[in-house]
C-alpha cells in the first residue's frame, strides 16, 4: 500500500463541520463517500484539522492509503465531479510512505476576516464577520503580539477533558486589505477587510475564534491589550470574551 495526499478546499456553510457525525452532513462523510464511489470500496482518511460547523478551508490536507500506481489525476476529476462546487479536490499526490495528514503536520495556519465598515457587504455574508464599529488597528496589533509564544490557552478553548491546553503560537498578526469601494466624492465607504492571521503547532477547540472575539473587543476599546496576560493566567473560559462567529474563519494552510 502507498500513502497519498489530497489538498482540499471547501465552503463550510452547508456542513456541520469536517468530522463525520451521525445524522448530520459533514465534509468527511461527503469526501469519503466520493472516494468510495471512485474506488468501489470504503476508504479511511486522516485530516490535518477538524474544522467546526460553518468554518471554511482553503488549504486542508487529507491522507489515505491505496495501491501504488494510482492515477491521481483521474481520481481528482472523479471526486470533483461528485463533490463540486462546495468541496474541491485541488490535487491528489503520492506522499512519502507513512505520511499522515494530522500527525505529520508541523503547524497549521488560519485566517479570519472582519469587516468593520459602516454597512455589511451582502456578497460576504457567508465568509466575513461584519462588526458595526471601526476598530483600532494599533490595539489589534498589540493584542496579536501578546498571543505569540507558548501559553496555556485554557481561557480561549472549550473544555479539553483533561487534555493539555498549552499551545505554541509561532506567528500572529492583524492586517488591513486595501480599500476597494469609494463614493463618487472619493470618500471610502468600504475600508477594506481586516484579516487575522495565526500560525501554531496545534490549536485547541474554538481557540482561533476566541482570540478573534477578544481582539475585536480590544479594537473596540472595551478592554485594554495589557489585560491579556491576566486572561491567560486565569485559565477560565469566562475570562475571555466568547467566540467570533464561525463563518469568518478559514483553515488557510498546513505546513509539513
Amino acid at each position: 500500500m502507498a500513502s497519498y495526499r489530497i489538498d482540499l478546499a471547501y465552503d463550510g456553510s452547508g456542513f456541520h463541520g469536517y468530522a463525520r457525525n451521525s445524522g448530520v452532513r459533514t465534509v468527511q462523510e461527503e469526501l469519503e463517500h466520493a472516494l468510495a464511489t471512485a474506488f468501489g470500496s470504503a476508504v479511511d482518511t486522516q485530516v490535518a484539522g477538524r474544522t467546526d460547523s460553518g468554518v471554511h478551508a482553503r488549504g486542508q490536507v487529507v491522507s489515505f492509503e491505496a495501491e501504488s500506481g494510482l492515477n491521481v489525476d483521474a481520481l481528482a476529476r472523479s471526486v470533483n465531479a461528485i463533490l463540486g462546487p462546495e468541496i474541491v479536490v485541488q490535487s491528489v499526490s503520492r506522499a512519502e510512505d507513512g505520511f499522515d495528514a494530522r500527525f505529520s503536520a508541523l503547524s497549521r495556519s488560519y485566517r479570519y476576516f472582519v469587516d468593520d465598515g459602516p454597512a455589511p457587504n451582502p456578497l460576504d455574508r457567508h465568509t466575513v464577520w461584519h462588526v458595526d464599529w471601526a476598530l483600532d488597528e494599533g490595539a489589534l496589533a498589540r493584542a496579536a503580539s501578546a498571543f505569540v509564544g507558548e501559553h496555556d490557552f485554557a481561557s480561549f478553548c472549550r473544555a479539553a477533558d483533561g487534555r493539555t491546553t498549552i499551545r505554541n503560537v509561532t506567528a500572529c498578526s492583524w492586517s488591513r486589505e486595501s480599500p476597494d469601494v469609494s463614493a463618487p466624492n472619493g470618500r471610502v465607504i468600504h475600508p477594506g477587510l481586516l484579516v487575522f492571521s495565526v500560525t501554531a503547532t496545534a490549536f485547541c477547540h474554538q481557540m482561533v475564534r476566541s482570540l478573534v472575539a477578544l481582539s475585536v473587543d480590544i479594537g473596540r476599546g472595551r478592554i485594554a491589550p495589557d489585560a491579556i496576560p491576566g486572561i491567560f493566567e486565569a485559565r477560565d473560559r469566562n475570562a475571555a470574551r466568547g467566540v467570533a462567529p464561525p463563518h469568518g474563519l478559514v483553515l488557510w494552510s498546513v505546513q509539513y
